[in-house]
């Protein structure tokens, strides 16, 4: 069975365009709990746009399922009152920690780690977070096959990036792009890492990546989800999400 992480980041992202509390994040996270999501996603950034600080020491004290923050490792505090990455995950201790190597003027991710350039820089973030109880996964480009050097340097699980699945499964010429993510969860369950899949991800593409790249241990579904919820309902979304994950 494949885990559903519902990420959050959307709630965020309307409940700052008016400011103030509503929507709730605490109680969209009851919501997609209840509905039987098997845990939550939060990807705070340093400017602030969706997610805060505070939001996650809220769910942190609350949730009774796995917590998952990602992030840029290399993010350092700033005046907007962004502790740094490593600094809120060793306040929050999460379940899963997911190393993202974006940049602050990124929309939303768009690409995974170059290994060979970032090696030495995570083997002592990975060494660190570590030590807080987490476990630690990296977000890498489907095709890559890191697995062998991502365990070396610690790390338990990778989070293959599916944006370009997702978009070439909309255009109807997903073939390569499916076969490279089957060749990078090979690559990292060879090496003894388990496999997490995000980004893009909706009902219609994610049962054909479940069944081909089997076992994913875990999808972290946030955009798509929202949107959904938006016209079913989130209760209806996140159950149907949870429909199509328990089948794998």
């Amino acid at each position: 069975m494949t885990f559903l992480s519902v990420n959050l980041n959307k709630i965020a992202v309307l409940r700052n365009s008016r400011g103030g509390t509503l929507p709730d994040i605490a109680a969209a996270a009851r919501v997609a709990i209840a509905a039987g999501a098997d845990g939550i996603t939060v990807h705070p950034r340093p400017d602030l746009r969706h997610i805060h600080p505070d939001d996650v020491h809220v769910l942190a004290r609350m949730l009774n399922v796995e917590f998952n923050v990602e992030g840029n490792p290399f993010a350092g505090p700033n005046a907007l009152g962004y502790p740094g990455f490593i600094e809120l995950v060793e306040a929050v201790r999460p379940t899963q920690v997911t190393l993202v190597p974006d940049g602050d003027a990124q929309i939303t991710s768009d690409h995974g780690f170059d290994i060979s350039r970032d090696r030495e820089r995570l083997r002592p973030v990975i060494a660190r977070l570590r030590r807080t109880g987490a476990r630690v996964s990296l977000f890498v480009d489907a095709g890559t096959t890191w697995g062998a050097e991502l365990r070396a340097l610690g790390a338990d699980r990778i989070e293959i990036f599916t944006g370009p699945y997702a978009h070439a499964f909309a255009n109807g010429r997903y073939d390569s792009e499916l076969a490279a993510c089957v060749r990078t969860a090979a690559d990292a369950r060879a090496a003894g890492l388990a496999v997490n899949a995000g980004h893009d991800l909706d009902q219609d593409n994610l049962a054909l990546l479940l069944d081909s790249a089997a076992p994913i241990a875990e999808v972290s579904i946030g955009h798509a989800l929202i949107n959904d919820a938006l016209y079913a309902g989130l209760t209806t979304t996140v159950q149907r999400y949870c429909a199509l994950c328990n089948a794998h």
